[in-house]
């Protein structure tokens, strides 16, 4: 990601949009016990598409964000949402993601992680919780919705993010690029 003022405000404005449709809109619908949680969504997209560094701040700042707007322990969405943003930044660095359906195993590594992250932190804190075998079925439900809403959701972050970005994520553009540079190794051996 270009850094600069309107990437920050591109994603500032996501964040803000994403954390108050999921408090208002998202939090009442309910499917087979569980619901859809577009906020680690948000993270992974942006960390997939701009890095690990970009993706943990943006973590740390929709977790202090959703913290703030629920009225829980301040901190421990910052903290998992923080290492959701680097782990998938880092998985991008890694390696290239250039399968179109990437989206999908991000979104259910991302959003699994973030539920056992912040249940895990939510027991240590001695939250007061309810602990039952219905809380795994709800996040199992929550993965898979995840999982299905990731590709409309990757891609819409994407295009808000794509004149900020300083490589074009879509696989299709940069096929293209490597077919017109030739092959890897002719590539700089001028024609």
């Amino acid at each position: 990601m270009i850094p600069g003022p309107s990437s920050v405000i591109r994603v500032s404005l996501m964040i803000l949009v994403v954390v108050v449709f999921q408090i208002s809109c998202l939090v009442q619908i309910r499917v087979l016990g569980g619901g859809a949680d577009i906020v680690p969504l948000l993270v992974a997209a942006v960390a997939l598409y701009a890095g690990s560094v970009p993706g943990a701040a943006t973590g740390f700042f929709t977790g202090l964000l959703l913290d703030l707007a629920l009225g829980t322990n301040l901190g421990a969405s910052s903290l998992v949402l923080t290492a959701v943003g680097y782990g998938a930044g880092r998985y991008r660095e890694q390696r290239d993601p250039a399968h179109g359906l990437t989206p999908i195993p991000v979104a259910a590594a991302a959003t699994a992680a973030y539920v056992l992250a912040y249940s895990a932190v939510s027991f240590m804190l001695s939250i007061d919780a309810p602990v039952s075998l219905l809380v795994v079925r709800e996040m199992l439900v929550t993965v898979l919705l995840n999982a299905l809403i990731a590709m409309p959701f990757f891609a819409l972050a994407r295009r808000v993010l794509r004149p900020v970005l300083m490589v074009d994520p879509s696989p299709r553009r940069r096929r293209e690029s490597t077919i017109a540079q030739g092959p890897i190794g002719l590539r700089g051996l001028g024609a």
